[in-house]
């Protein structure tokens, strides 16, 4: 059964995703883009975006690849079937982060986006993301009709056109999309700082899609660059292209042995980040968010509203609120934090799981815009990013948060236990009561003192993650042991 998760539609290589089964989503979205009134080419929405002038009658996909096995045949694979379909291609000459191919999309005004990626899960798993005419994820309206199309295709072939009568045709045309994607960025920088601070960084592409765009972008700047994992590895040097502080280890040695300003670093397909600051120290995700909105605000002047998901630190908040801006909080997933951005009304969107973008740019998350601004505050800001760190912890108080993934054996056990939450929440933590139980996804048991436990089954992965947040260690400490206690049924 294909269903869309947080991300797309992603499973196990040679199980889950074949052949035939691309075959499907490539179909049931060109039918999608075609046939639906909201979302389609003849979407009001999608007319207002073309604007005036002469439309083509042909809707127009781009279509790009990471790194991973059978990528770039998949999506040959998804191309040859829109080509059958009446849908003409946009195709990527090599693997591509996936913001990359939203930012193309919105420079040719396509119809949609296709990434062959599993982002930042092992090299075992592939799967499509999707991405409508505004260059970030699918909501759910879209990918619900997307599944249920698929589930009316049945046993049904789907046909596919040879690739020498495709390419005649002209119904593939092939591109490097490095020249739109670092426009993009650049109209989003302050290229002049970051020219003028001559920084020394490490990039980490983790042998991921970002390999051939954020060192090249970053030596056209001016930045000198030690480059770590360039190379195309299927298997990610036998781990998953996750850029946690595990994973990061050499990317933090060489921060610290040669002395460099910054480490950036990104996932598989470039949507998420991970950043070591100088001397070698891993800088959350939480507190990069908090960092990244501060700078906007306060060395680049931008004003409006902040989204975070639901399971994010709240120390975004508190620099929001210094500032005197109002923050929303959405359900997991990029696609809700998307859906504001679009309005224009908000400065920033992010998530604890790496993922951020910017008014102005596609509402999705960019791992290598992430790197980019936090090069910047260091270029404007001429101190590590620990310095303005602490400065913000003075300012707006002090957050400690920690999350922990716990793998199940079997979907049952998640269900049980969100049945006992449901019907028994525990009304006393760690000590204090209870102020209030969110349940807009997962649980979260928001705490008096401002302190928070959250709980939810992963959209993406069989396990269940808990986060908590505290101002201090120790009461965090204390709150994870009481998410451990839960987990376990103890409550």
């Amino acid at each position: 059964m294909i269903r869309f998760g947080t991300g797309g539609w992603r499973g196990q290589l040679c199980d889950e995703v074949t052949f035939p089964n691309i075959r499907k989503v490539a179909h049931t979205i060109s039918a999608t883009i075609k046939e639906n009134p909201d979302y389609g080419v003849k979407s009001p929405d999608y007319q207002a975006w073309l604007g005036s002038g002469k439309r083509s009658p042909v809707p127009v996909v781009v279509v790009g690849y990471d790194t991973r096995f059978l990528s770039e045949d998949f999506a040959h694979e998804v191309a040859a079937v829109f080509a059958s379909d009446g849908v003409k291609t946009l195709l990527a000459s090599s693997d591509i982060p996936t913001p990359a191919v939203g930012a193309v999309v919105t420079a040719r005004k396509a119809a949609a986006g296709i990434m062959i990626t599993a982002s930042q899960s092992p090299a075992a798993y592939s799967g499509v993301k999707l991405m409508p005419f505004w260059g970030g994820a699918a909501t759910p309206a879209v990918t619900e009709d997307i599944e249920r199309r698929i589930e009316l295709l049945g046993s049904h072939v789907i046909k596919t056109m040879p690739l020498d009568r495709s390419l005649r045709e002209s119904w593939i045309e092939t591109s490097d999309f490095r020249v739109p994607y670092f426009k993009q960025l650049s109209s989003l920088l302050d290229l002049p700082a970051i020219k003028k601070a001559r920084l020394r960084v490490a990039v980490d592409a983790m042998f991921g899609s970002a390999r051939n765009f954020l060192r090249p972008f970053l030596e056209s700047l001016g930045v000198e660059v030690v480059g770590l994992h360039e190379r195309r590895d299927v298997l990610f040097g036998g781990r998953a292209p996750e850029p946690g502080p595990e994973a990061l280890s050499e990317l933090i040695r060489v921060v610290g042995a040669k002395k460099l300003h910054l480490g950036l670093a990104v996932d598989g397909d470039g949507d998420r980040f991970g950043i070591v600051d100088a001397g070698g120290e891993y800088i959350p995700a939480n507190e990069v968010l908090a960092l990244a909105l501060e700078h906007l605000v306060a060395n680049r002047g931008m004003r409006g509203k902040v989204a975070r998901s639901v399971m994010t630190s709240h120390f975004v908040d508190a620099v929001a609120k210094s500032h005197g801006l109002d923050a929303r909080e959405t359900p997991v997933g990029f696609k809700f934090i998307g859906d504001l951005l679009r309005t224009g009304a908000y400065v920033l969107g992010g998530e604890e799981s790496a993922g951020l973008s910017i008014r102005g740019h596609v509402p999705d998350k960019d791992g290598l815009l992430a790197c980019l601004l936090m090069l910047e505050l260091v270029a404007c800001e001429r101190r590590p990013l620990a310095a303005v760190r602490e400065r913000l912890f003075k300012r707006v108080g002090t957050f400690c948060d920690a999350r922990r993934d716990f793998p199940v054996s079997r979907p049952r056990e998640m269900q049980e236990l969100e049945e006992r939450l449901r019907l028994r929440p525990p009304l006393d933590l760690a000590g204090s009561s209870v102020w209030r139980i969110d349940q807009s996804d997962g649980f979260k048991f928001i705490l008096r003192d401002g302190s928070w436990l959250g709980l939810r089954s992963s959209g993406s992965d069989q396990v269940f993650r808990m986060y908590a947040e505290a101002h201090d260690a120790k009461r965090l400490a204390a709150l994870v042991a009481a998410g451990k206690n839960m987990l376990q049924g103890r409550f």
